[in-house]
């Protein structure tokens, strides 16, 4: 693109033209620029840029590609006093699919004699897999309770513990949540589902804590090097993937009501102040508290899991360090044209990672910054990072979100098959345990973009600073 320029470590500027009402901004290394440069992300990002009251610049992070409207990697904020809007092409599918990691007090030589039967019963107490139901069955009064009032929700049904809430983004609730914006289909759909894992890229992994890189900021997160640590990455499941279904249909005819011409119709949005976008954000904060309870749920199912194979009281060391957000669209305070304004930023396939001295960053975090968990691909490393003052200044305070994929999954399947990939697995000590083989070709390793060179992208444009490196010893998948 004749618009397209290097502007610091890691960083790229796309140039506003056509249509584009602002620039753009890209975060990768060289090596991860052309990963970005090889599907219709950078033509996304320019449509991005196209919609009304979006604020400068339109953002992708290095694990971007393609998604539905918006580009999965993608973080723009909007402004309400100048036109600004809510998409949920902007926000994804699955809604508030996220990630949260437990701390324990083991090391890899507690749990390699019983990690085949640990893997198999986590397998049995935590269920995943396409349409597969929860163990936990709601009513619809209850379901409104839960996706209503978050995580406190779940720690009254004994599902957790206080410090729990403390260590989500958001405190486990969003507030706003509105049951009533919620269809019949998507109350029905997320009913049998809480406490599962899904399928897809959702995992439950059993991870070592490799080395710190930071070892003040390690040690003040609670991690060590030897360290078993539990990641869990899923979502809301059928309940936010029906939300996002039902108003992307109002979306569209809002647009032709109020006169908005889009670039594609995929980002069909509606003006922050009306009420298409009031009914969305109130059925959306009800699956971003779907998927904080769909988490919290499932930690409650791995700590009963760790106390039945390793020993009554083992659960009391499993301390979550932190759960945070992927898809979600939500107001914050950022500094635009020097001065602090009250935005809409939309996450799409991006994490926050505010720096030290924000207010919503835990008291515990608040002099260090916020922990950021970036998973890695099926095999691969996953990392600890905190976010740093420049995503502050050049992100609205977001960074990436995992290693992010180059490659369909169809194209994945036809290039891996899922015994070759259990094998190689295997081969590593690396033990895993999935519903359907298929799924493990999905998944492949090399299906995803480096993740080591994804952290180092965001880590050179100064958006969040590595803490530690994790590698798995054991996964659970849908």
């Amino acid at each position: 693109m004749v618009n397209l320029t290097p502007s610091g470590p890691a960083l790229w500027t796309l140039a506003r033209s056509g249509d584009m009402r602002v620039d753009a901004r890209i975060v990768a290394n060289d090596k991860i620029f052309a990963h970005i440069q090889s599907d219709r992300t950078l033509w996304q990002l320019q449509n991005m840029a196209s919609l009304p009251g979006i604020v400068s610049p339109a953002c992708v992070m290095p694990d971007a590609h393609e998604g539905y409207g918006f580009p999965i990697g993608g973080v723009a904020a909007f402004d309400p006093e100048f036109g600004g809007v809510v998409s949920p092409g902007a926000v994804g599918y699955d809604i508030n699919c996220g990630v949260r990691l437990i701390l324990t007090d083991l090391e890899e030589k507690d749990i390699t004699p019983k990690k085949r039967e640990l893997v198999e019963l986590l397998f049995k107490n935590v269920p995943s897999g396409v349409g597969v139901k929860g163990r936990v069955r709601l009513k619809e009064h209850e379901l409104e309770q839960a996706v209503t009032r978050g995580v406190p929700w779940a720690l009254e049904q004994g599902w957790g513990r206080e410090e729990d809430i403390e260590a989500c983004e958001e405190n486990g609730c969003m507030p706003g949540a509105d049951f009533s914006a919620v269809s019949p289909l998507a109350r029905k759909r997320g009913l049998p589902q809480f406490g599962t894992v899904g399928a897809g890229n959702h995992f439950i992994e059993i991870q070592k804590v490799e080395k710190l890189a930071d070892e003040r900021v390690g040690r003040a997160f609670g991690l060590r090097p030897g360290q078993v640590v539990v990641m869990i990455h899923s979502g809301s499941r059928g309940f936010g993937h029906q939300v996002c279904t039902d108003h992307l249909q109002s979306m569209i005819s809002a647009a032709a009501k109020y006169n908005i011409r889009l670039p594609d119709r995929e980002l069909c949005c509606a003006p922050l102040n009306s009420p298409e976008a009031k009914h969305y954000f109130g059925a959306m904060r009800c699956a971003v508290n779907f998927a904080f309870n769909n988490r919290q749920i499932m930690m409650h199912g791995v700590r009963e899991t760790f106390d039945t194979v390793f020993g009554k009281g083992t659960s009391e060391g499993m301390h979550l360090l932190y759960d945070v957000c992927h898809n979600i669209a939500k107001f914050e305070k950022h500094l635009v044209d020097g001065k602090q304004k009250d935005v809409c930023v939309h996450r799409k396939g991006a994490t926050r990672a505010f720096a030290a001295g924000r207010p919503e960053i835990p008291n515990k975090y608040r002099d260090i910054g916020q922990p950021v968990i970036i998973p890695g691909s099926m095999g691969t490393a996953s990392y600890v990072l905190v976010g740093a003052q420049g995503s502050m200044e050049k992100t609205f305070g977001s960074t990436c979100h995992g290693a992010g994929r180059r490659m369909s999954r169809s194209k994945a399947v036809h290039t891996w098959t899922g015994e070759s990939i259990s094998k190689g697995l295997a081969e590593r000590n690396i033990l895993v345990r999935s519903t359907e083989a298929e799924l493990l070709a999905e998944e492949a390793p090399g299906a995803y973009k480096d993740v080591d060179e994804v952290v180092k992208s965001v880590e050179m444009a100064g958006l969040s600073s590595i803490v530690a490196r994790l590698v798995p010893l054991a996964v659970v998948k849908g």
